[in-house]
């Protein structure tokens, strides 16, 4: 039991301190796109944290078993090195204990994986969904920043506002540009600009409306004379929200789990078989792993870092690949990801049990001659 412990507070050391560093890493990538997209006005920098927050799990999901096959590589290279593993080995520690021993810890993080990817994860894509799709739905003025221009790239509206309230609830001088095709086919802009201009929803009508003050309005062509000038006092323009596809709302990743095992589609039916794969994959690598690991002073802990990694990512792109061979119709729904399964435990067993078989062999070819 000492040695369980010994041997388990190893890997979870590992693996949390993997982990941590791969999450970071990711998030950071993730963050530094959405920065982008809210610099230039097509996300609104008040949701940023929210989606990140939402997104965690559908990082952990992938993050976690790459930081068990890490952790297990590097806590069991560093105790081959300090031949802590040979002492084990001489005091009667079998490779299948040691294999019972690092499956235990793995079984506990394959129960939280799939926890995570079954129920957390799908939520949390619904919630980012949600949130992306009320964006889209909006009139676009939720995702402007002051100080710059944004360009709408479906409509071609342009809307610049110099600055806001502290409640963002009035605008600061106001400008907006519309291109629109006339009935003779020519691009007319409708150019608007206002001192100030605020959302307004009015009980008697039925939308929401720009209703902007004390400006002006220029509609015609540019390089014609052919324009018309209006001054007004209050200007209201509706806001008309944009009937959004539920393509992100609707997307598999955020279907709640139960759905897709009510579901005979072939997509759903992968989506659900992937989530599942997610937890099958964490024992079967942590065998891998165990197996990858064995090393020596020499060699160093780092000596098979490349070939695990290698053997990881050809896992990870085969589960892909009947991922889509499932969705496509060119795989049965009843072969689905188990075959790659059975393939990669297959491996595991061999690279652990493949050297002491084959010299028992040559032993025994011996003992004959």
């Amino acid at each position: 039991m000492i040695l369980f412990r010994y041997l388990s507070r190893e890997i979870f050391l590992s693996t949390f301190a993997v982990s941590i560093t791969l999450l970071v890493i990711v998030m950071s990538g993730r963050l530094v796109k959405y920065l982008a997209e809210a610099a230039a006005g097509d996300l609104s920098p008040d949701v940023l944290m929210s989606i990140m927050l939402f997104r965690v799990p559908s990082f952990l999901e992938l993050v976690l078993p790459l930081g068990l096959f890490i952790g297990i590589l590097l806590g069991y290279g560093r105790l081959y090195v300090d031949s802590e593993m040979t002492v084990m080995s001489a005091c009667g520690l079998s490779v299948s204990r040691l294999a019972a021993y690092t499956l235990v810890p793995a079984c506990c993080l394959a129960v939280l994986v799939g926890y995570i990817s079954l129920y957390l994860s799908p939520a949390g894509m619904a919630k980012v969904n949600e949130i992306f799709e009320s964006l889209e739905a909006s009139s676009g003025l939720d995702s402007v920043v002051s100080g710059r221009f944004r360009v709408d790239q479906k409509t071609g509206r342009v809307t610049y506002v110099k600055a806001f309230t502290n409640d963002k609830k009035l605008m600061k001088e106001v400008f907006t540009a519309d291109p629109h095709v006339s009935d003779d086919g020519r691009v007319q802009h409708h150019v608007i600009l206002a001192e100030q201009g605020y959302i307004d929803i009015p009980e008697q009508y039925d939308g929401r409306y720009l209703v902007m003050e004390n400006g002006r309005r220029y509609e015609g062509q540019p390089g014609e004379k052919d324009y018309q000038v209006t001054e007004f006092s209050q200007y209201g323009q509706r806001l008309k929200d944009k009937v959004v596809a539920k393509r992100r709302s609707g997307r598999v990743d955020a279907l709640p789990t139960e759905a897709l095992m009510d579901s005979k589609h072939p997509r759903e039916r992968a989506a659900l078989q992937w989530r599942v794969s997610l937890a099958i994959l964490v024992p079967i690598i942590s065998l891998i792993a165990l197996a990858l690991s064995k090393t020596t002073h020499r060699q160093g802990r780092y000596v098979k870092m490349l070939p695990a990694f290698l053997i990881y990512i050809f896992y990870v792109v085969s589960l892909n690949a009947a991922r889509d061979a499932i969705e496509k119709g060119d795989l049965p729904v009843g072969w689905g990801m188990w075959w790659v399964h059975l393939i990669f435990l297959a491996l595991a067993l061999v690279l652990l049990y493949g050297g002491d078989g084959w010299r028992r062999l040559r032993a025994r070819k011996a003992v004959k001659s």
